[in-house]
């Protein structure tokens, strides 16, 4: 089959018309790694919500299906239908029972004879049903309001399908269409409406006798309508349209014309395809790409008296509205293709907004700027070019920055080249001659080689290599819209910029992609990778990657975090040497050489070492409880190969001891609401946690404030290494700065603990025979209310296979498995502290300790710090720098940087609250601004947080005793 369409962005989803109908039998097998924001990452198509609007779901052109609760506006889970390369996965359309048991979604998932959709409990996520052997793309879904049937419009001539929801057998079929449906609804009198691009409005009965047509006739508004909705009264249909800025109002029994609400004043370009009614049918609403008076936003029209009444614009988005539901309560929410969705109130106040947390590339073709290299770039966070982030390979540092010094813009003009066209067109030219695109492909960037002997279009659909008369030399598939495009002036870099937020460097040679980097739009956090999945990452970054398995075209697939397989996939090494060699294989076999590594030459087989899945079936997320003992009915998933060893629980953040079998485990809870993660493992790894969070209904423990507020003990570990055995290691500061760092926290006793232990070991004190006791008496110490702190300040190594060592006082770097502290200790310790954990870590020191041969002593703790912080370990983590970069101390502060603003904050300056309490996430905040002004910005610490730790306090303010 061919799918066709009249024009490609109307139907939004212009890739159909180059990759054609080629259908696999079955979704792949291989993993396919994929971008995870816990937002989505492409246009959101449709969205649902329950009768009572509690729940919202969205679709995506980034293959996921997520679960929103309305009034958090937060996200309760994300559903994976089976995907694979292209457009196979792609979810153009949703619908939620009105109860909101289920959800459906289709789109461009066709498998072997057809297409399919997927019916999911919401509750829980599971797939529980699939409609397979569609004739073509689900572009729309709607259920009725009584939740006895589910209609599907779809594209080509394929028209309109009605499955009863109880066993989804079909009922209905109308085949009689002359181009896609993009519109459905149904009333509550059994009535369904559809629209579609052959220019008609049909009315349908839908009953236990099947799909009845009552009548079909042209909307006048428009050759192209889309968004169709019944009035809650169901006397009048409401029909937007894409080609026109127009919305009709229609008599919901004869499909006559009744009205036109005003749109005059909007452009003839500006169309109004999504509409929608309030509850009460009091407003009319429709969006599309109409903008507001001043341009710099998509709104939403609203009218009164049913669409006959006055008009107001109501700024939503920046991009193209899509989509837009009533709510129970009154006012909209809409989804945008930004990628956004929103609430609007029944004012017209926009009360909710989740965002994209990607970069928009749009715009940036001369900000999109390189290093001589290539391993560095400059790019435009926003459209306009107001916000700039750059980032450098070489010292894997990434940040805001306006500086573009030693960064060189994509070259447009070349004697010999002249291209026009190209910056927004299907018909870009060289020389006056018309380059071969494929139909309604639109080019958006361009780059001319530095020898002036060959270009690159970035296009919609394609990065496009042309020489000099215009022959193609190569031709790769985008992730997305090529925003921007540069060359290395070096000219082994072809560079790109797509709508996926993503920035990827190819071989100019051929074009293949080596490497590909995702910034975080909180210009912080960042992660890059190889096509076989070697990746490195800022802390708290590597789990914006993962795998997605699928296991056939009628289950849902999995998603495991690049995190489950950090001890084989992490390599920062990998990474560098790309950027030598060119090549993947190569890079790893020379990283694998230096390192010692055997073995490891080919990628991973990532199906070979999965671990398990668990999910909690029972008790509901958001349960009341009233006892301490739960009991979590659980559902376990591992590999044939791989049977679950063990199971691990947090509650909080801190281990609990759990009981139980494969399918029923007890813990307890303390009097509180709190979060429960539960862990399976297999010989592979630990699992993703199953999280639940439950609300405390029972009694709370009669005991005085006071008493409840000073019963914790601090246990604190300082350790500082300024003079070593060996002079080379020597530093300035840093035994000075565990003796305050320790004198700071003893300054606690008697406020927020009643007692503080302290074991302190600096310079020659700080062996590693004292180092290792002193771990071994933390953990003895640390009971189930306590808090146990480890700091460390000194030197820190990585070996070559990049495993992090302390250098104690006696440590040889030529020696390191026998004279440093390696970090098995140091995470064995903390993981399993009874208590809260907290490690203060600055062991990132200059020093030519090294000999001139070697790289001067420095360690990139990133790694450790990723893996205390997962969800498994449970471990709090400040370090006090990022990537490369040096810890920096200076007498005139009287310590470190990073040890200066710890002393202060936990002294008060933290107390941001001004109640006294200082938390982690407030010391955070200080030394992050605090640091940054000592060193005016050359040293940037690092705060990490495992998911399921809430914010608690770890220090008053002076002055303040409990």
């Amino acid at each position: 089959m061919k799918f066709k369409c009249r024009l490609a962005a109307a139907i939004g989803c212009a890739t159909l018309l180059f990759f054609g109908s080629a259908s696999a039998a079955e979704p792949s097998t291989e993993p396919i790694l994929r971008i995870e924001t816990v937002r989505h990452t492409a246009p959101i198509r449709r969205i649902a919500t329950d009768a009572g609007s509690r729940w919202l779901a969205t679709v995506s052109d980034d293959k996921t299906l997520r679960l929103w609760d309305l009034q958090k506006a937060s996200i309760m889970q994300t559903l994976r239908p089976p995907i694979d390369k292209g457009n196979a996965g792609k979810l153009y359309s949703v619908a939620m029972s009105p109860d909101g048991a289920y959800v459906a979604t289709g789109g461009w998932t066709l498998w072997g004879k057809g297409t399919s959709i997927y019916v999911f409990r919401r509750d829980g996520g599971h797939l529980v049903h699939h409609i397979a052997d569609l004739p073509n793309v689900i572009y729309e879904l709607a259920w009725s309001p009584d939740g006895r049937y589910l209609a599907a419009g779809m594209g080509g001539r394929s028209g309109v399908r009605v499955f009863r929801s109880e066993n989804y057998a079909m009922v209905g079929q109308d085949r009689d269409y002359g181009n896609l449906v993009k519109g459905l609804d149904f009333d509550k009198q059994g009535r369904l409406v559809t629209s579609s691009y052959d220019g008609l409005v049909r009315l349908y009965q839908v009953g236990p006798d099947g799909l009845k047509m009552l009548n079909k006739k042209a909307a006048p508004g428009g050759k192209m309508p889309v968004g169709v909705r019944f009035a809650p009264d169901g006397k009048r249909i409401a029909v937007g349209f894409y080609d026109a800025p127009a919305i009709n109002l229609l008599s919901a029994d004869s499909l006559d014309f009744i009205a036109a609400p005003e749109a005059l004043d909007l452009r003839r370009d500006e169309g109004l395809p999504a509409v929608c009614w309030s509850a009460d049918g009091g407003t009319l609403f429709a969006g599309g790409t109409a903008r507001s008076a001043d341009g710099k936003s998509r709104i939403i029209r609203a009218w009164s008296q049913g669409g006959l009444g006055e008009v107001r614009d109501l700024a939503a988005a920046y991009n193209t509205i899509e989509d837009i539901r009533s709510l129970a309560g009154g006012g909209v929410v809409f989804s945008a293709f930004d990628p956004a969705w929103g609430i609007l109130d029944a004012s017209g106040r926009r009360t909710a907004f989740v965002s994209a947390v990607i970069a928009d590339f749009r715009d940036s073709r001369e900000n999109f700027r390189l290093s001589r290299d290539g391993l560095s770039v400059r790019f435009s966070f926003a459209p306009l070019g107001t916000v700039f982030g750059r980032f450098d390979f070489a010292e894997r540092r990434y940040g805001a920055s306006t500086s573009d010094a030693g960064l060189f813009p994509p070259r447009v003009t070349a004697e010999g080249i002249d291209v026009r066209q190209w910056a927004a067109s299907t018909r870009p030219t060289l020389n006056g001659q018309a380059l071969q695109l494929s139909d309604n492909e639109r080019s958006r960037s361009l780059a001319i080689s530095p020898d002036g002997q060959s270009f690159v279009l970035g296009t919609e659909w394609f990065l496009r290599r042309f020489d000099l008369v215009g022959r193609e030399l190569w031709r790769i598939e985008a992730p997305g819209t090529a925003w921007a495009v540069n060359i290395s002036p070096d000219g082994r870099w072809v560079v790109a910029a797509y709508a996926d937020g993503t920035i990827r460097w190819h071989r100019l040679s051929d074009g293949k992609q080596q490497v590909a980097f995702f910034p975080h739009i909180d210009q912080k956090r960042w992660v890059a990778w190889t096509p076989s999945g070697y990746y490195n990452a800022s802390p708290g970054a590597e789990d914006m990657i993962g795998w997605h398995i699928n296991y056939g075209k009628d289950k849902a697939a999995d998603f495991f975090p690049v995190s489950r397989f950090r001890s084989q996939l992490y390599r920062p090494d990998v990474i560098d040497r790309i950027f030598d060699t060119l090549d993947e294989g190569e890079a790893l076999r020379r990283a694998n050489l230096e390192a010692g590594r055997t073995g490891d030459t080919e990628p991973i087989q990532l199906r070979s070492i999965l671990p398990p899945v668990i999910e909690i079936l029972s008790p509901k997320d958001g349960a009341a409880v009233s006892q301490a003992d739960i009991t979590l009915k659980v559902r376990l998933r591992t590999p044939a190969d791989a049977p679950v060893t063990g199971f691990r629980a947090r509650v909080n953040g801190q281990p609990v001891t759990l009981t139980g079998n494969a399918d029923h485990v007890t813990i307890s809870i303390p009097p509180q609401d709190s979060i429960i993660q539960i862990f399976a493992e297999n010989r592979h790894g630990v699992s993703v946690p199953a999280v639940l969070m439950v609300t405390w209904k029972g009694a709370v423990p009669a005991v005085s404030q006071e008493a409840f507020e000073v019963k914790p003990k601090l246990y604190v570990l300082a350790v500082g290494v300024s003079r070593y055995d060996n002079p080379r290691y020597n530093l300035g500061l840093a035994a000075k700065d565990a003796r305050d760092f320790a004198a700071a926290l003893q300054d606690q006793k008697g406020k927020l603990y009643r007692e503080v232990e302290i074991k302190l070991l600096t310079d020659k004190k700080a062996n590693r025979d004292e180092v290792l006791e002193g771990l071994d008496w933390l953990q003895k110490q640390v009971t189930a209310r306590d808090i146990g702190m480890l700091f460390l300040a000194g030197h820190g190594f990585n070996d070559a296979t990049g495993v992090y060592y302390f250098m104690p006082s006696n440590a040889d770097v030529d020696k390191l498995k026998s004279t440093g502290v390696v970090f098995t200790e140091i995470k064995n310790t903390l993981s399993n502290l009874a208590g809260k954990s907290i490690f203060f870590v600055d062991t990132c020191h200059s020093g030519n300790v090294l000999g001139s041969s070697r790289r001067a002593i420095s360690a990139d703790i990133t790694g450790v710090i990723n893996e205390l912080a997962s969800a498994e370990n449970g471990v709090v983590v400040f370090s006090s720098s990022t990537g490369r970069q040096y810890s920096l101390e200076n007498p005139e502060w009287g310590n470190g940087a990073f040890t200066k603003a710890l002393v202060e904050g936990f002294k008060g300056k933290a107390n941001y609250g001004k109640t006294g309490r200082i938390t982690h996430k407030m010391l955070d905040f200080y030394i992050s601004e605090r640091v940054k002004e000592i060193t005016e910005g050359q040293q940037t610490p690092v705060t990490q947080a495992p998911g399921g730790v809430p914010d608690f306090p770890i220090a008053l303010a002076s002055n303040q005793a409990m």
